[in-house]
């Protein structure tokens, strides 16, 4: 039984590692070796994610997926969370999280009808806590929102503030001449902002 720890965060200015060292001190504390880390800055509301499905591709029946919280692995709507659970009962991982009492268990060996129990129970709890993580999310993005709507109307929206440290620094690596994949790989901005960069650039320069 091999552990993979997953850490991930929904944007690239968070650190998908934070919590490292709280999933090392659990797994730690049961004697159990961590095989791989899967960091990854992607939505936890979707199913986008190459390193979460990397993890899964490397695991072993029996093998644990270990996360820090539930919203780490799941923000899914119904349908999503679904196809991610399927995934997961085919491949017979287990997913222990540490906000989620009823998962440590199985993070020991235990007899098969003990585990298939705790695995029945520790199921319905995931299931609950991905509909509350998923609620909490369309909340959260509702009330986003309506204090965009409300700034619109009382003429205060200016939409999201420019990185002008960062936006300079990529604007200087592309009159250096550095490819576009070098500069996503190094800066972590999108391809669209690359493409907005790259034609004020060209602006600029007549």
């Amino acid at each position: 039984m091999l552990v993979r720890a997953y850490l991930r965060a929904s944007t690239k200015e968070q650190d998908a590692s934070r919590a490292k060292e709280d999933l090392q001190a659990f797994a730690g504390d049961r004697g159990l070796r961590i095989a791989g880390f899967y960091p990854e800055n992607e939505s936890g509301a979707s199913l986008k994610r190459p390193e979460l499905f990397r993890l899964l591709s490397d695991s072993q029946p029996g093998d644990i997926l270990l996360i820090e919280q539930v919203d780490r692995l799941s923000r899914l709507n119904a349908e999503d969370w679904l196809k991610l659970k399927t995934e997961l009962q085919a491949r017979r991982v287990r997913v222990v999280a540490l906000d989620l009492p009823t998962s440590w268990m199985l993070a020991t060996n235990s007899d098969e009808t003990t585990a298939r129990m705790l695995e029945a129970l520790n199921g319905m709890m995931l299931d609950m806590l991905a509909a509350i993580a998923r609620k909490d999310y369309t909340d959260r993005r509702r009330r986003q929102q309506q204090g965009i709507e409300k700034l619109k109307a009382e003429g205060g929206y200016k939409g999201r503030k420019e990185d002008v440290e960062r936006n300079e620094a990529i604007m200087r690596m592309l009159s250096n001449g550095d490819s576009w994949s070098h500069i996503v790989s190094a800066t972590g901005c999108s391809r669209s902002t690359l493409s907005r960069l790259a034609l004020r650039l060209k602006n600029n320069s007549k």
